[in-house]
């Protein structure tokens, strides 16, 4: 969210971030959408007017799916990642990373923007199996706007991987939404 702007809570497109976001909560948060655990499955379920969309992982959590879903990750990575946060989007058969930089002073964050290629790829190799594509996005705040910017928001790109400023739409996540509430 841009700071002096409209909270989140009247635009129901896009999940909105700030410094701190639990991303299973901003998802919950959204009219039509409840987050909640699924008996003997590992995540969280995403659901869109009761019907299941989305599962979310966090960390470990991640890797009890793949446990659940018969993939050895051992055999397929030497370290384990550990995602701050995972959204595999059902209707599109898609994984997504998603990594929030929230930054306000020089710090070593610019450097981890530049791994998301190793990253999406050790991610691919984990859900391949599965059938699952792999979307690795950054959501930056307005810090990376600066021009300074530009070489690593480009090699971002290059690499097939993303970014977004402050938030995630729900429509390029490819998950549904209620369109105009407020009028």
């Amino acid at each position: 969210m841009k700071t002096g702007g409209l909270g989140g809570g009247r635009t129901l497109t896009g999940l909105h971030f700030e410094k701190k976001v639990d991303f299973q909560k901003l998802i919950g948060e959204i009219q039509g959408y409840e987050v909640k655990k699924i008996s003997g499955k590992a995540g969280m379920g995403a659901f869109f007017e009761k019907k299941l969309v989305a599962m979310c992982f966090r960390k470990y959590d991640f890797y009890e799916f793949l446990s659940e879903s018969k993939v050895d990750w051992e055999s397929l990575l030497s370290k384990r990642l550990l995602p701050d946060d995972a959204l595999l989007v059902i209707i599109r058969e898609t994984l997504f990373i998603i990594e929030v930089k929230y930054q306000q002073v020089v710090g070593s964050v610019d450097e981890k923007l530049q791994t998301c290629d190793f990253k999406r790829k050790q991610y691919l190799k984990l859900v391949s199996p599965l059938g699952l594509k792999v979307e690795y996005v950054y959501v930056l705040s307005d810090w990376f706007k600066k021009p300074e910017y530009k070489d690593v928001l480009d090699y971002i790109h290059s690499v097939n991987c993303h970014y977004r400023f402050n938030e995630l739409p729900m429509a390029w996540l490819g998950l549904p939404f209620k369109k105009n509430i407020d009028g």
